[in-house]
């Protein structure tokens, strides 16, 4: 198969021209934000850093940490690199605690994010030739205009649909013979389940890719979606404070995201020391934007866990890889002194054949932590009888013990009675921060 890039001199670019391309942006940037950010210039005063301290990567490490407290402590405008006339536009961040967060864009800035976007729709085989069906959120929530963008670099056509409505996303997706499918990972299962139920089988759609982000997903899903719909499912990345989706991209191997490394610098730190750790070991990640004017963040930090690894790619991409992330160091789940993420329990359901359809709720009751997990039973497991569906149940539970080391209550639900996500799904409830 042909190698494709949208960018090929960038996306190949040898380590050692890479890094020396870094550590020029990066001291221009640091310049750029000390002298343009006065809450950062706090940060970097206090800690004792100058401009001239920093010469390259290899002292990025002597710079202070940006968290998503500092960014709702400087709301509106305290993270503004230059004056509001140069801006174009805000995103803001999907956030339901405190203030939102606002990303501000010179058109410079969206030039550089939309080629991001590009090159995650040319890695996952777009061209000029396809039809890209953007079902991301548009307005204020960065997936629509992102990938909207993206589709328009590459000279492909694009619908912009907007997430919900699933009755004209299938008629514009059947009729215009969408090729490339954008959107959250649970709307595309929800997607290929509702064009099941109305007769249409994988092969009935001109499918051949999806790009897939914004919540996190598991391998078993992403298996249960290329089954659905008959696609290579390719993941996204991206946070609304570095730019939006495109930071990293998967390609053909699917073994990991491409971070654009032009454009950004990641680490992994120790999310209790803060201390950066090398290739391989798993931590935190940090971002530090290269290139973004407006609202420029140096190594801001994900709360995201997961691995980079710079084990070379097939595709011929020299971007360092980052794994799927393996849940968050911030809403990780501590339920009776263990780590319990979400993600774990999902590839249970998927590995015991459950749809992906489920709610996790946490409680405490009598001091003591609750866990119920319900599960929409799919129609060739629906029982007719109390105590089959309670053998299931047991059964379940067991599985989800074996890999928490908790034992949940399972409750099996039929068919539909979860309410389904257009947007990114709700998977938790935790009534404890109500006892608070």
């Amino acid at each position: 198969m042909e190698k494709r890039y949208y960018q090929k001199e960038a996306e190949t670019m040898p380590l050692d021209s890479l890094r020396k391309l870094q550590s020029e942006k990066l001291v221009k940037q640091v310049k750029h934000v000390y002298e343009n950010v006065p809450y950062y210039r706090a940060l970097m005063d206090k800690k004792g850093v100058k401009p001239q301290d920093i010469r390259g990567i290899d002292d990025l490490y002597k710079l202070p940490f940006i968290t998503k407290s500092d960014l709702r402590e400087t709301y509106p405008y305290g993270m503004l690199a230059v004056p509001l006339r140069d801006c174009v536009r805000i995103q803001s961040t999907s956030g339901t605690t405190g203030k939102r967060v606002i990303a501000y864009y010179t058109q410079e800035d969206i030039e550089l994010w939309e080629d991001c976007c590009a090159r995650a729709i040319v890695a996952a085989g777009g061209g000029k030739e396809d039809v890209v069906q953007v079902c991301y959120g548009y307005g204020l929530f960065t997936g629509g205009p992102g990938l909207n963008g993206g589709s328009h670099k590459v000279g492909s056509l694009t619908l912009p649909m907007s997430s919900g409505n699933t009755e004209r996303q299938i008629q514009f997706m059947m009729d215009l013979k969408s090729t490339i499918l954008c959107c959250t990972p649970s709307y595309a299962a929800f997607i290929g389940e509702s064009l099941k139920e109305r007769g249409y089988k994988p092969e009935d759609n001109c499918l051949k890719a999806g790009i897939f982000g914004a919540e996190p997903w598991t391998e078993e899903m992403r298996r249960d979606i290329e089954k659905s719909l008959g696609i290579k499912a390719y993941d996204i990345y991206g946070l609304t404070e570095t730019s939006g989706p495109g930071v990293a991209f998967e390609c053909e191997e699917q073994s990991g995201m491409h971070i654009n490394e032009d454009h950004f610098i990641a680490e992994i730190i120790d999310p209790d020391t803060g201390e950066v750790l090398p290739e391989g070991e798993k931590g935190e990640l940090v971002f530090t934007s290269l290139d973004k004017k407006a609202f420029p963040l140096l190594r801001y930090r994900t709360r995201d866990i997961c691995v980079l690894s710079r084990k070379p790619c097939s595709c011929g991409r020299t971007f360092v890889k980052m794994a799927k992330p393996m849940g968050r160091s911030d809403d990780m789940l501590i339920i009776r002194g263990v780590n319990v993420f979400p993600s774990q329990i999902e590839t249970v359901l998927l590995n015991e054949g459950y749809t992906p359809n489920y709610m996790i709720e946490v409680d405490r009751v009598n001091n003591t932590d609750t866990l119920d997990v319900y599960v929409e039973l799919s129609a060739d497991k629906l029982s007719d009888t109390t105590e089959g569906v309670s053998a299931l149940e047991k059964a379940l539970s067991s599985a989800i013990t074996t890999m928490l080391g908790i034992r949940p209550a399972v409750h099996l639900v039929p068919p539909k009675s979860i309410v389904r996500s257009e947007g990114k799904a709700v998977r938790v409830v935790d009534k404890r921060k109500l006892h608070d």
